[in-house]
Protein backbone atom coordinates (compact mmCIF):
# COMPACT_ATOMS: atom_id res chain seq x y z
CA UNK A 1 0.00 0.00 0.00
CA UNK A 2 1.19 3.43 -0.87
CA UNK A 3 2.36 5.54 2.56
CA UNK A 4 0.21 8.53 3.56
CA UNK A 5 0.67 11.86 1.70
CA UNK A 6 2.81 14.27 3.23
CA UNK A 7 1.13 17.33 4.84
CA UNK A 8 3.72 19.45 2.78
CA UNK A 9 2.28 17.96 -0.39
CA UNK A 10 -1.19 18.89 0.89
CA UNK A 11 -0.37 22.35 2.05
CA UNK A 12 0.96 22.87 -1.26
CA UNK A 13 -2.33 21.22 -3.10
CA UNK A 14 -4.20 23.58 -1.06
CA UNK A 15 -2.43 26.70 -1.89
CA UNK A 16 -1.23 26.73 -5.16
CA UNK A 17 -4.72 25.20 -7.01
CA UNK A 18 -6.64 27.67 -8.33
CA UNK A 19 -9.81 27.10 -6.40
CA UNK A 20 -11.81 29.08 -8.97
CA UNK A 21 -10.20 27.66 -12.01
CA UNK A 22 -10.90 24.04 -10.55
CA UNK A 23 -14.57 25.28 -9.34
CA UNK A 24 -15.52 26.68 -12.56
CA UNK A 25 -15.29 23.12 -14.59
CA UNK A 26 -18.58 22.41 -12.28
CA UNK A 27 -20.49 25.90 -12.33
CA UNK A 28 -20.33 29.42 -14.05
CA UNK A 29 -18.96 31.77 -11.22
CA UNK A 30 -19.12 35.90 -11.69
CA UNK A 31 -16.69 37.99 -9.75
CA UNK A 32 -17.78 40.63 -7.78
CA UNK A 33 -14.79 41.76 -7.12
CA UNK A 34 -11.99 41.31 -4.23
CA UNK A 35 -11.22 37.97 -5.30
CA UNK A 36 -14.88 37.02 -4.61
CA UNK A 37 -16.43 34.72 -6.79
CA UNK A 38 -20.84 33.48 -6.98
CA UNK A 39 -22.28 31.39 -8.79
CA UNK A 40 -25.14 28.33 -8.69
CA UNK A 41 -23.89 25.83 -6.19
CA UNK A 42 -23.37 22.72 -7.99
CA UNK A 43 -24.54 20.63 -5.21
CA UNK A 44 -28.20 21.30 -5.02
CA UNK A 45 -30.23 22.76 -7.58
CA UNK A 46 -31.08 26.64 -7.00
CA UNK A 47 -31.60 29.27 -9.19
CA UNK A 48 -29.90 32.09 -7.70
CA UNK A 49 -26.50 32.28 -7.00
CA UNK A 50 -26.20 31.30 -3.42
CA UNK A 51 -22.65 29.37 -3.61
CA UNK A 52 -19.51 31.73 -3.18
CA UNK A 53 -15.48 31.01 -3.36
CA UNK A 54 -13.16 32.86 -2.36
CA UNK A 55 -10.00 33.00 -4.39
CA UNK A 56 -7.69 34.59 -1.69
CA UNK A 57 -8.90 32.22 0.95
CA UNK A 58 -8.87 29.48 -0.98
CA UNK A 59 -12.86 28.17 0.55
CA UNK A 60 -15.76 27.88 -1.00
CA UNK A 61 -19.53 27.91 0.77
CA UNK A 62 -23.33 27.53 -0.30
CA UNK A 63 -25.61 29.04 1.75
CA UNK A 64 -28.14 27.17 0.48
CA UNK A 65 -27.47 24.33 1.39
CA UNK A 66 -24.13 24.41 3.71
CA UNK A 67 -22.04 22.70 1.69
CA UNK A 68 -18.18 23.99 2.43
CA UNK A 69 -14.30 23.64 2.12
CA UNK A 70 -11.31 23.60 0.18
CA UNK A 71 -10.60 22.60 -3.09
CA UNK A 72 -9.93 19.13 -2.02
CA UNK A 73 -12.68 18.82 -0.26
CA UNK A 74 -14.41 20.29 -3.65
CA UNK A 75 -13.17 17.44 -5.94
CA UNK A 76 -13.87 14.80 -3.40
CA UNK A 77 -17.35 15.54 -3.77
CA UNK A 78 -17.69 16.14 -7.00
CA UNK A 79 -15.45 13.64 -9.07
CA UNK A 80 -16.11 10.74 -5.99
CA UNK A 81 -12.46 10.39 -5.34
CA UNK A 82 -11.11 9.76 -1.55
CA UNK A 83 -8.98 12.55 -0.37
CA UNK A 84 -6.07 10.84 -1.15
CA UNK A 85 -7.03 10.56 -5.18
CA UNK A 86 -8.27 14.09 -4.98
CA UNK A 87 -5.02 15.03 -3.57
CA UNK A 88 -3.22 13.21 -6.13
CA UNK A 89 -5.95 14.33 -9.37
CA UNK A 90 -4.64 18.45 -8.52
CA UNK A 91 -1.51 17.82 -8.04
CA UNK A 92 -0.89 16.44 -11.40
CA UNK A 93 -3.29 19.46 -12.77
CA UNK A 94 -1.36 21.54 -11.31
CA UNK A 95 2.08 20.11 -11.43
CA UNK A 96 2.70 19.98 -7.91
CA UNK A 97 5.47 17.26 -6.55
CA UNK A 98 3.69 14.21 -4.52
CA UNK A 99 5.52 13.68 -1.51
CA UNK A 100 4.75 10.48 0.82
CA UNK A 101 4.90 10.33 4.77
CA UNK A 102 6.80 6.83 4.21
CA UNK A 103 10.23 7.42 3.09
CA UNK A 104 9.63 10.61 0.90
CA UNK A 105 9.08 9.09 -2.69
CA UNK A 106 6.36 9.56 -4.58
CA UNK A 107 4.13 6.50 -4.40
CA UNK A 108 0.34 6.94 -6.24
CA UNK A 109 -2.40 5.65 -4.74
CA UNK A 110 -2.75 1.96 -6.72
CA UNK A 111 -6.43 3.10 -7.58
CA UNK A 112 -5.09 6.46 -8.84
CA UNK A 113 -2.70 4.84 -11.06
CA UNK A 114 -4.92 2.15 -12.52
CA UNK A 115 -7.08 4.75 -13.66
CA UNK A 116 -4.43 6.45 -15.34
CA UNK A 117 -2.75 3.96 -16.98
CA UNK A 118 -6.12 2.78 -18.20
CA UNK A 119 -6.55 6.07 -19.84
CA UNK A 120 -3.40 6.51 -21.33
CA UNK A 121 -4.26 2.65 -22.69
CA UNK A 122 -7.55 4.06 -24.08
CA UNK A 123 -5.73 7.26 -25.11
CA UNK A 124 -3.12 5.33 -27.26
CA UNK A 125 -6.17 2.86 -28.72
CA UNK A 126 -8.10 5.41 -29.85
CA UNK A 127 -5.10 7.28 -31.58
CA UNK A 128 -4.46 4.28 -33.63
CA UNK A 129 -8.17 3.76 -34.19
CA UNK A 130 -8.08 7.55 -36.08
CA UNK A 131 -5.03 6.70 -38.08
CA UNK A 132 -6.29 3.28 -39.27
CA UNK A 133 -9.16 5.31 -40.19
CA UNK A 134 -7.64 8.22 -41.79
CA UNK A 135 -4.22 7.00 -43.18
CA UNK A 136 -4.67 3.71 -44.16
CA UNK A 137 -6.12 1.91 -47.41
CA UNK A 138 -8.22 -0.27 -44.51
CA UNK A 139 -10.09 2.02 -43.28
CA UNK A 140 -10.95 4.19 -46.35
CA UNK A 141 -14.32 2.61 -46.55
CA UNK A 142 -14.85 3.89 -43.28
CA UNK A 143 -14.02 7.26 -43.93
CA UNK A 144 -15.87 7.16 -47.08
CA UNK A 145 -18.85 6.09 -45.18
CA UNK A 146 -18.30 8.69 -42.85
CA UNK A 147 -17.73 11.27 -45.43
CA UNK A 148 -20.60 10.48 -47.14
CA UNK A 149 -22.99 11.17 -44.42
CA UNK A 150 -22.11 14.73 -44.25
CA UNK A 151 -19.18 14.88 -41.43
CA UNK A 152 -16.00 17.46 -42.38
CA UNK A 153 -12.41 15.50 -42.18
CA UNK A 154 -12.34 18.98 -39.34
CA UNK A 155 -15.54 17.10 -37.75
CA UNK A 156 -13.49 13.88 -37.64
CA UNK A 157 -10.14 15.08 -36.26
CA UNK A 158 -12.01 16.88 -33.88
CA UNK A 159 -14.16 13.93 -32.28
CA UNK A 160 -11.03 11.76 -33.00
CA UNK A 161 -13.05 9.68 -34.92
CA UNK A 162 -11.55 5.63 -35.87
CA UNK A 163 -11.88 2.43 -37.31
CA UNK A 164 -11.65 -1.04 -35.29
CA UNK A 165 -9.82 -3.71 -37.81
CA UNK A 166 -12.08 -6.90 -38.79
CA UNK A 167 -9.47 -8.98 -37.91
CA UNK A 168 -10.57 -9.30 -33.91
CA UNK A 169 -6.77 -10.74 -33.46
CA UNK A 170 -5.33 -7.59 -33.93
CA UNK A 171 -5.50 -5.52 -31.36
CA UNK A 172 -4.18 -7.62 -28.47
CA UNK A 173 -0.76 -8.42 -30.76
CA UNK A 174 -0.81 -4.50 -31.32
CA UNK A 175 -1.24 -3.69 -27.42
CA UNK A 176 1.17 -6.46 -26.39
CA UNK A 177 3.93 -5.38 -28.41
CA UNK A 178 3.49 -2.07 -26.81
CA UNK A 179 4.52 -3.82 -23.33
CA UNK A 180 0.75 -3.89 -22.09
CA UNK A 181 0.53 -7.36 -20.19
CA UNK A 182 -2.28 -9.77 -20.80
CA UNK A 183 -3.39 -9.28 -17.13
CA UNK A 184 -4.04 -5.81 -17.39
CA UNK A 185 -5.69 -6.19 -21.02
CA UNK A 186 -8.15 -8.61 -19.80
CA UNK A 187 -9.27 -5.93 -17.45
CA UNK A 188 -9.98 -3.51 -19.57
CA UNK A 189 -12.88 -3.73 -21.03
CA UNK A 190 -11.43 -4.03 -24.91
CA UNK A 191 -11.28 -7.95 -25.09
CA UNK A 192 -14.30 -10.17 -24.99
CA UNK A 193 -14.84 -11.61 -21.47
CA UNK A 194 -15.63 -15.25 -22.71
CA UNK A 195 -12.29 -14.96 -25.35
CA UNK A 196 -9.59 -12.81 -24.13
CA UNK A 197 -7.90 -12.29 -27.04
CA UNK A 198 -10.27 -11.08 -29.19
CA UNK A 199 -11.10 -7.52 -29.29
CA UNK A 200 -14.80 -6.06 -28.37
CA UNK A 201 -15.09 -3.96 -30.61
CA UNK A 202 -14.23 -4.99 -34.86
CA UNK A 203 -15.00 -3.52 -38.34
CA UNK A 204 -16.90 -0.09 -36.64
CA UNK A 205 -16.47 3.08 -36.71
CA UNK A 206 -14.98 4.03 -33.43
CA UNK A 207 -16.63 7.24 -31.40
CA UNK A 208 -13.65 7.96 -28.12
CA UNK A 209 -15.83 8.71 -25.17
CA UNK A 210 -13.85 11.50 -23.48
CA UNK A 211 -13.90 13.03 -19.43
CA UNK A 212 -14.28 16.65 -18.88
CA UNK A 213 -10.36 17.13 -18.54
CA UNK A 214 -10.61 15.46 -22.73
CA UNK A 215 -8.58 12.20 -21.77
CA UNK A 216 -10.24 9.14 -23.57
CA UNK A 217 -12.00 7.28 -21.15
CA UNK A 218 -14.41 4.55 -23.04
CA UNK A 219 -15.46 3.91 -26.59
CA UNK A 220 -18.41 3.49 -29.02
CA UNK A 221 -18.49 1.65 -31.85
CA UNK A 222 -20.94 1.24 -34.92
CA UNK A 223 -22.19 -1.67 -37.03
CA UNK A 224 -20.37 -1.06 -40.69
CA UNK A 225 -20.96 -5.00 -42.00
CA UNK A 226 -24.89 -4.53 -41.77
CA UNK A 227 -24.46 -7.87 -39.59
CA UNK A 228 -28.07 -8.89 -38.58
CA UNK A 229 -26.84 -10.92 -35.53
CA UNK A 230 -24.87 -8.45 -34.56
CA UNK A 231 -25.94 -4.90 -32.30
CA UNK A 232 -26.50 -1.50 -34.46
CA UNK A 233 -23.78 0.15 -31.24
CA UNK A 234 -21.63 -1.40 -28.92
CA UNK A 235 -20.15 0.87 -25.96
CA UNK A 236 -17.61 0.01 -23.37
CA UNK A 237 -19.45 -0.94 -19.83
CA UNK A 238 -18.56 0.60 -16.79
CA UNK A 239 -14.76 0.85 -16.36
CA UNK A 240 -12.48 2.19 -13.68
CA UNK A 241 -12.07 5.26 -15.25
CA UNK A 242 -15.83 6.12 -17.03
CA UNK A 243 -19.07 5.36 -15.27
CA UNK A 244 -21.40 5.89 -17.90
CA UNK A 245 -24.38 7.27 -16.00
CA UNK A 246 -22.13 9.57 -14.94
CA UNK A 247 -20.57 10.93 -18.49
CA UNK A 248 -22.04 13.08 -21.20
CA UNK A 249 -20.82 12.64 -24.50
CA UNK A 250 -19.25 15.82 -26.13
CA UNK A 251 -19.49 17.34 -22.83
CA UNK A 252 -15.70 18.57 -23.09
CA UNK A 253 -16.04 20.26 -26.02
CA UNK A 254 -19.91 21.51 -25.55
CA UNK A 255 -19.28 23.15 -21.71
CA UNK A 256 -17.84 26.49 -23.03
CA UNK A 257 -20.60 26.86 -25.66
CA UNK A 258 -23.58 25.64 -22.56
CA UNK A 259 -22.19 28.36 -20.32
CA UNK A 260 -22.15 30.84 -22.91
CA UNK A 261 -25.63 29.76 -24.23
CA UNK A 262 -26.93 29.32 -21.05
CA UNK A 263 -28.76 26.16 -22.76
CA UNK A 264 -28.29 22.50 -24.13
CA UNK A 265 -29.19 19.86 -26.22
CA UNK A 266 -29.77 16.05 -25.45
CA UNK A 267 -29.94 14.25 -28.12
CA UNK A 268 -30.06 10.67 -29.31
CA UNK A 269 -26.79 9.42 -29.85
CA UNK A 270 -22.77 9.76 -31.52
CA UNK A 271 -23.81 11.00 -34.81
CA UNK A 272 -26.99 13.73 -33.63
CA UNK A 273 -24.96 15.48 -31.38
CA UNK A 274 -21.67 15.52 -34.13
CA UNK A 275 -24.11 16.54 -36.51
CA UNK A 276 -25.59 19.57 -34.56
CA UNK A 277 -21.35 20.53 -33.73
CA UNK A 278 -20.72 20.25 -36.94
CA UNK A 279 -23.64 22.77 -37.85
CA UNK A 280 -21.93 25.94 -35.23
CA UNK A 281 -24.61 24.42 -32.71
CA UNK A 282 -22.34 23.50 -29.93
CA UNK A 283 -24.04 22.94 -26.85
CA UNK A 284 -25.27 19.08 -27.36
CA UNK A 285 -24.16 16.38 -25.94
CA UNK A 286 -25.68 12.96 -25.61
CA UNK A 287 -26.17 10.20 -22.89
CA UNK A 288 -24.11 7.04 -23.36
CA UNK A 289 -26.24 3.92 -24.37
CA UNK A 290 -28.22 4.50 -21.35
CA UNK A 291 -31.20 6.48 -20.69
CA UNK A 292 -31.04 9.82 -19.16
CA UNK A 293 -29.53 9.75 -15.61
CA UNK A 294 -30.32 12.41 -12.87
CA UNK A 295 -26.54 12.33 -12.55
CA UNK A 296 -25.66 13.67 -16.35
CA UNK A 297 -28.62 16.44 -15.55
CA UNK A 298 -26.44 17.20 -12.51
CA UNK A 299 -23.77 17.82 -14.86
CA UNK A 300 -25.26 20.55 -17.01
CA UNK A 301 -27.23 22.05 -14.24
CA UNK A 302 -25.09 24.95 -12.83
CA UNK A 303 -24.03 26.10 -16.82
CA UNK A 304 -27.74 26.11 -18.21
CA UNK A 305 -31.54 27.39 -17.88
CA UNK A 306 -32.63 25.64 -20.49
CA UNK A 307 -32.58 21.83 -22.03
CA UNK A 308 -33.59 21.12 -25.28
CA UNK A 309 -34.45 17.59 -25.81
CA UNK A 310 -33.76 15.83 -29.27
CA UNK A 311 -35.07 12.18 -29.31
CA UNK A 312 -36.10 9.80 -32.04
CA UNK A 313 -40.04 10.30 -33.17
CA UNK A 314 -39.94 6.71 -32.56
CA UNK A 315 -42.07 4.76 -29.54
CA UNK A 316 -38.95 4.35 -27.73
CA UNK A 317 -38.15 7.96 -28.46
CA UNK A 318 -41.18 9.61 -26.98
CA UNK A 319 -41.26 7.64 -24.02
CA UNK A 320 -37.18 8.97 -23.55
CA UNK A 321 -39.16 12.53 -24.32
CA UNK A 322 -41.55 12.15 -21.39
CA UNK A 323 -39.15 11.00 -18.72
CA UNK A 324 -36.40 13.34 -19.51
CA UNK A 325 -39.06 16.13 -19.67
CA UNK A 326 -40.08 14.82 -15.75
CA UNK A 327 -36.57 15.08 -14.68
CA UNK A 328 -35.62 18.02 -15.94
CA UNK A 329 -38.35 19.81 -14.69
CA UNK A 330 -37.89 17.94 -11.18
CA UNK A 331 -34.25 19.73 -11.48
CA UNK A 332 -35.49 23.05 -11.98
CA UNK A 333 -34.72 23.70 -15.77
CA UNK A 334 -36.71 24.47 -18.56
CA UNK A 335 -37.67 21.86 -20.75
CA UNK A 336 -38.32 22.82 -24.98
CA UNK A 337 -38.28 19.82 -27.71
CA UNK A 338 -36.58 20.09 -31.19
CA UNK A 339 -38.94 18.71 -33.71
CA UNK A 340 -36.95 16.89 -36.40
CA UNK A 341 -38.54 17.25 -39.58
CA UNK A 342 -37.69 16.24 -43.21
CA UNK A 343 -35.59 13.58 -41.73
CA UNK A 344 -35.43 10.89 -39.24
CA UNK A 345 -32.63 12.37 -37.14
CA UNK A 346 -30.61 15.74 -36.48
CA UNK A 347 -27.68 13.48 -38.71
CA UNK A 348 -29.93 13.09 -41.24
CA UNK A 349 -31.04 16.26 -41.79
CA UNK A 350 -27.89 17.69 -42.33
CA UNK A 351 -27.07 15.42 -44.58
CA UNK A 352 -29.90 15.96 -46.94
CA UNK A 353 -30.53 19.52 -46.32
CA UNK A 354 -27.16 21.30 -44.77
CA UNK A 355 -26.96 23.38 -41.45
CA UNK A 356 -29.58 26.16 -41.94
CA UNK A 357 -32.51 23.51 -41.55
CA UNK A 358 -31.02 22.32 -38.41
CA UNK A 359 -30.25 25.84 -37.08
CA UNK A 360 -34.01 26.64 -37.47
CA UNK A 361 -35.23 23.35 -35.64
CA UNK A 362 -33.55 24.47 -33.07
CA UNK A 363 -34.81 27.85 -32.66
CA UNK A 364 -38.05 26.29 -33.26
CA UNK A 365 -38.08 24.05 -30.05
CA UNK A 366 -41.47 23.94 -28.56
CA UNK A 367 -42.07 24.68 -24.92
CA UNK A 368 -42.95 20.89 -23.46
CA UNK A 369 -46.21 21.77 -22.00
CA UNK A 370 -47.11 22.65 -25.93
CA UNK A 371 -45.42 19.35 -26.76
CA UNK A 372 -47.65 17.35 -24.56
CA UNK A 373 -50.69 18.76 -24.85
CA UNK A 374 -49.97 18.26 -28.87
CA UNK A 375 -49.12 14.16 -27.96
CA UNK A 376 -51.58 13.50 -25.48
CA UNK A 377 -54.74 15.53 -28.40
CA UNK A 378 -53.50 12.84 -30.46
CA UNK A 379 -53.33 9.96 -28.20
CA UNK A 380 -56.64 9.85 -26.85
CA UNK A 381 -60.10 11.01 -27.91
CA UNK A 382 -60.65 14.69 -26.20
CA UNK A 383 -63.63 15.12 -28.06
CA UNK A 384 -65.37 12.44 -25.29
CA UNK A 385 -65.62 13.03 -21.42
CA UNK A 386 -63.50 9.66 -21.33
CA UNK A 387 -60.51 10.65 -23.33
CA UNK A 388 -60.74 14.33 -21.86
CA UNK A 389 -59.92 12.20 -18.21
CA UNK A 390 -57.31 10.46 -19.56
CA UNK A 391 -55.56 12.90 -21.17
CA UNK A 392 -55.48 14.77 -17.75
CA UNK A 393 -54.24 12.12 -15.82
CA UNK A 394 -51.31 11.32 -18.14
CA UNK A 395 -50.71 15.21 -17.94
CA UNK A 396 -50.77 15.42 -13.97
CA UNK A 397 -47.18 13.80 -13.48
CA UNK A 398 -46.05 16.82 -15.34
CA UNK A 399 -47.80 19.08 -13.38
CA UNK A 400 -46.26 17.50 -10.21
CA UNK A 401 -42.63 17.67 -11.46
CA UNK A 402 -43.14 21.56 -11.82
CA UNK A 403 -41.02 23.38 -9.61
CA UNK A 404 -43.14 26.74 -9.40
CA UNK A 405 -46.84 27.16 -8.13
CA UNK A 406 -47.06 29.57 -9.92
CA UNK A 407 -45.92 28.17 -13.22
CA UNK A 408 -48.38 24.72 -11.81
CA UNK A 409 -51.37 26.95 -12.04
CA UNK A 410 -50.37 28.31 -15.66
CA UNK A 411 -49.58 24.88 -17.29
CA UNK A 412 -53.19 23.80 -15.67
CA UNK A 413 -55.10 26.58 -17.21
CA UNK A 414 -53.45 25.84 -20.26
CA UNK A 415 -54.81 21.97 -20.08
CA UNK A 416 -57.95 23.02 -19.36
CA UNK A 417 -57.99 24.98 -22.64
CA UNK A 418 -56.86 22.85 -24.75
CA UNK A 419 -59.30 20.38 -24.24
CA UNK A 420 -62.31 22.50 -23.26
CA UNK A 421 -62.08 21.49 -19.23
CA UNK A 422 -63.52 23.22 -16.23
CA UNK A 423 -60.36 24.10 -13.99
CA UNK A 424 -62.38 23.39 -10.60
CA UNK A 425 -62.82 19.54 -12.09
CA UNK A 426 -59.57 19.37 -13.15
CA UNK A 427 -58.26 20.76 -9.54
CA UNK A 428 -60.56 18.13 -8.13
CA UNK A 429 -59.05 14.94 -10.01
CA UNK A 430 -55.50 16.74 -9.94
CA UNK A 431 -56.02 16.30 -6.17
CA UNK A 432 -58.08 13.02 -6.08
CA UNK A 433 -56.65 11.46 -9.30
CA UNK A 434 -56.88 7.68 -7.97
CA UNK A 435 -60.80 8.29 -7.65
CA UNK A 436 -60.95 9.35 -11.06
CA UNK A 437 -59.03 6.54 -12.52
CA UNK A 438 -61.50 4.51 -10.68
CA UNK A 439 -64.70 6.74 -11.94
CA UNK A 440 -63.34 5.72 -15.52
CA UNK A 441 -62.78 1.75 -14.96
CA UNK A 442 -66.64 1.88 -13.59
CA UNK A 443 -67.92 2.95 -16.49
CA UNK A 444 -66.66 0.44 -18.63
CA UNK A 445 -68.62 -2.74 -18.23
CA UNK A 446 -66.07 -5.48 -16.67
CA UNK A 447 -66.32 -8.29 -19.10
CA UNK A 448 -66.80 -6.17 -22.38
CA UNK A 449 -64.58 -3.53 -22.17
CA UNK A 450 -64.92 -0.98 -25.27
CA UNK A 451 -61.48 -1.25 -27.51
CA UNK A 452 -61.07 1.15 -30.49
CA UNK A 453 -61.38 -0.84 -33.30
CA UNK A 454 -57.76 -0.63 -35.81
CA UNK A 455 -58.35 -0.58 -39.43
CA UNK A 456 -56.98 -2.60 -41.15
CA UNK A 457 -54.72 -0.66 -44.02
CA UNK A 458 -52.01 -1.54 -46.80
CA UNK A 459 -48.98 -1.14 -44.10
CA UNK A 460 -50.82 -3.57 -41.77
CA UNK A 461 -51.56 -6.08 -44.55
CA UNK A 462 -47.72 -5.93 -45.44
CA UNK A 463 -46.31 -6.73 -41.81
CA UNK A 464 -49.62 -9.30 -41.06
CA UNK A 465 -47.72 -11.04 -44.13
CA UNK A 466 -44.89 -11.29 -43.10
CA UNK A 467 -45.86 -12.22 -39.28
CA UNK A 468 -47.64 -15.15 -40.98
CA UNK A 469 -43.67 -16.30 -42.29
CA UNK A 470 -41.46 -15.18 -39.82
CA UNK A 471 -38.36 -15.63 -42.18
CA UNK A 472 -39.92 -13.03 -44.50
CA UNK A 473 -38.80 -10.36 -41.50
CA UNK A 474 -35.06 -11.74 -41.43
CA UNK A 475 -35.22 -10.99 -45.33
CA UNK A 476 -36.70 -7.36 -45.67
CA UNK A 477 -35.63 -5.58 -42.25
CA UNK A 478 -32.68 -3.74 -43.40
CA UNK A 479 -34.91 -2.31 -45.66
CA UNK A 480 -37.54 -0.64 -43.75
CA UNK A 481 -37.46 1.44 -40.82
CA UNK A 482 -40.23 2.92 -38.50
CA UNK A 483 -40.29 6.54 -40.71
CA UNK A 484 -41.56 4.19 -43.13
CA UNK A 485 -44.87 3.75 -41.26
CA UNK A 486 -47.60 6.50 -40.87
CA UNK A 487 -50.03 4.24 -39.36
CA UNK A 488 -49.63 4.09 -35.44
CA UNK A 489 -50.15 0.77 -34.97
CA UNK A 490 -48.42 -0.10 -37.91
CA UNK A 491 -45.08 1.38 -36.58
CA UNK A 492 -45.79 0.17 -32.85
CA UNK A 493 -45.76 -3.13 -34.27
CA UNK A 494 -42.78 -3.12 -36.76
CA UNK A 495 -40.57 -1.96 -33.17
CA UNK A 496 -42.26 -4.66 -31.36
CA UNK A 497 -40.95 -7.22 -34.17
CA UNK A 498 -37.35 -5.30 -34.17
CA UNK A 499 -37.13 -5.88 -30.47
CA UNK A 500 -37.81 -9.47 -31.06
CA UNK A 501 -35.22 -10.32 -33.41
CA UNK A 502 -32.82 -7.76 -31.08
CA UNK A 503 -33.35 -10.25 -28.41
CA UNK A 504 -33.04 -13.10 -30.73
CA UNK A 505 -36.19 -14.42 -29.91
CA UNK A 506 -38.11 -13.45 -32.86
CA UNK A 507 -40.97 -16.30 -32.55
CA UNK A 508 -45.00 -15.82 -32.57
CA UNK A 509 -44.86 -16.49 -28.69
CA UNK A 510 -43.07 -13.29 -28.13
CA UNK A 511 -44.01 -11.08 -30.34
CA UNK A 512 -47.53 -11.32 -28.50
CA UNK A 513 -45.87 -11.22 -25.16
CA UNK A 514 -44.28 -7.84 -26.45
CA UNK A 515 -47.62 -6.54 -27.24
CA UNK A 516 -49.01 -4.34 -24.81
CA UNK A 517 -52.10 -3.37 -26.89
CA UNK A 518 -55.23 -5.76 -26.66
CA UNK A 519 -56.85 -4.57 -29.45
CA UNK A 520 -53.52 -5.05 -31.92
CA UNK A 521 -52.91 -8.82 -30.27
CA UNK A 522 -56.45 -9.35 -31.12
CA UNK A 523 -55.86 -8.04 -35.00
CA UNK A 524 -52.27 -10.20 -35.09
CA UNK A 525 -53.87 -13.38 -34.17
CA UNK A 526 -56.81 -13.53 -36.29
CA UNK A 527 -55.09 -12.59 -39.14
CA UNK A 528 -52.53 -16.00 -38.16
CA UNK A 529 -55.49 -18.43 -37.36
CA UNK A 530 -57.20 -17.46 -40.54
CA UNK A 531 -54.84 -17.79 -42.51
CA UNK A 532 -55.49 -15.24 -44.87
CA UNK A 533 -51.53 -14.15 -45.60
CA UNK A 534 -50.19 -18.15 -45.07
CA UNK A 535 -49.29 -18.00 -49.06
CA UNK A 536 -47.91 -14.88 -49.51
CA UNK A 537 -44.39 -15.46 -51.45
CA UNK A 538 -41.26 -13.67 -50.83
CA UNK A 539 -41.66 -11.64 -54.11
CA UNK A 540 -45.33 -10.86 -52.92
CA UNK A 541 -43.88 -9.64 -49.63
CA UNK A 542 -41.29 -7.55 -51.08
CA UNK A 543 -43.92 -6.28 -53.49
CA UNK A 544 -44.93 -4.86 -49.92
CA UNK A 545 -42.13 -3.64 -48.56
CA UNK A 546 -41.13 -1.36 -52.29
CA UNK A 547 -45.15 -0.59 -51.75
CA UNK A 548 -44.22 1.02 -48.23
CA UNK A 549 -40.98 2.71 -49.22
CA UNK A 550 -42.58 4.33 -52.19
CA UNK A 551 -45.16 5.67 -49.82
CA UNK A 552 -43.01 6.99 -47.03
CA UNK A 553 -41.41 8.58 -50.30
CA UNK A 554 -43.66 10.26 -50.84
CA UNK A 555 -44.51 11.74 -47.69
CA UNK A 556 -40.97 13.12 -47.15
CA UNK A 557 -41.53 14.99 -50.48
CA UNK A 558 -44.46 16.24 -49.47
CA UNK A 559 -42.61 17.61 -46.50
CA UNK A 560 -39.65 18.69 -48.53
CA UNK A 561 -41.92 20.84 -51.21
CA UNK A 562 -43.83 22.58 -48.00
CA UNK A 563 -39.95 23.74 -47.58
CA UNK A 564 -39.72 24.46 -51.03
CA UNK A 565 -42.92 26.46 -50.71
CA UNK A 566 -42.22 28.67 -47.89
CA UNK A 567 -38.22 29.48 -48.76
CA UNK A 568 -37.25 32.47 -49.57
CA UNK A 569 -33.84 33.22 -51.02
CA UNK A 570 -32.11 36.38 -49.69
CA UNK A 571 -28.35 35.79 -49.95
CA UNK A 572 -26.03 34.01 -52.42
CA UNK A 573 -26.27 30.78 -49.28
CA UNK A 574 -29.50 31.07 -49.44
CA UNK A 575 -29.85 30.19 -52.99
CA UNK A 576 -27.45 27.13 -53.02
CA UNK A 577 -29.52 25.96 -50.23
CA UNK A 578 -32.64 26.21 -52.32
CA UNK A 579 -30.50 24.54 -54.91
CA UNK A 580 -30.01 21.86 -52.47
CA UNK A 581 -33.66 21.21 -52.23
CA UNK A 582 -34.76 20.81 -55.87
CA UNK A 583 -31.57 18.78 -56.05
CA UNK A 584 -33.18 16.37 -53.19
CA UNK A 585 -37.07 16.47 -55.25
CA UNK A 586 -35.25 15.45 -58.09
CA UNK A 587 -33.73 12.16 -56.14
CA UNK A 588 -37.03 11.61 -54.26
CA UNK A 589 -39.07 11.59 -57.77
CA UNK A 590 -36.56 9.39 -59.05
CA UNK A 591 -36.81 7.21 -55.94
CA UNK A 592 -40.99 7.02 -56.18
CA UNK A 593 -40.57 5.83 -59.78
CA UNK A 594 -38.55 3.02 -59.46
CA UNK A 595 -39.61 2.18 -56.13
CA UNK A 596 -43.12 2.10 -58.09
CA UNK A 597 -41.47 -0.31 -61.09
Amino acid sequence: MAGFISSETVDAVVNSADIVSVVGEYTKLVSRGNGDFWGCCPFHGEKTASFHVDSEKKFYHCFGCGAGGNVVKFVEEQEKLSFPEAVEFLAKRFGIPVKYEAGGASRPDPLVKLREEYIELYERTASMFHYLLTETEQGKFALKYITERGLSMETVKKFKLGYAPSDRSWLKNFLLKKNFSNEFLEKSGLFSRKYPNIAFFSNRLMFPIFNRQGQVVALGGRQLDKNPDSPKYLNSGDLVQYKKGETLYAFNFAKKAIKENKKVIFCEGYMDCIAYHQCGIEFAVAPLGTSLTDEQIKIVRPFADEVLLSFDADGAGQKATMRAILMIRKAGLVAKVIRIEGGKDPAELMQNFGEKILTNAVSGAIIDSDFLLSKLGKEYPVDTPEGKTRAALEYFPYLDALQSDMLRESCLAQLCEAFNLKPEAVKRDFVNREQARQRLENRQPKNNPVQQKIKLNAELRSLLAIIADLENYVLVRKELTPDDFEDPSAKKLFVMLEECFNENSLSFTTLLSHCDDENLSNLITRAVSLGEFRDNTECAVRDSVMLLKARSAERQRERLMEQIRCFTCLTEDDRLEFQKLLTKKIELDNKIKSLKN
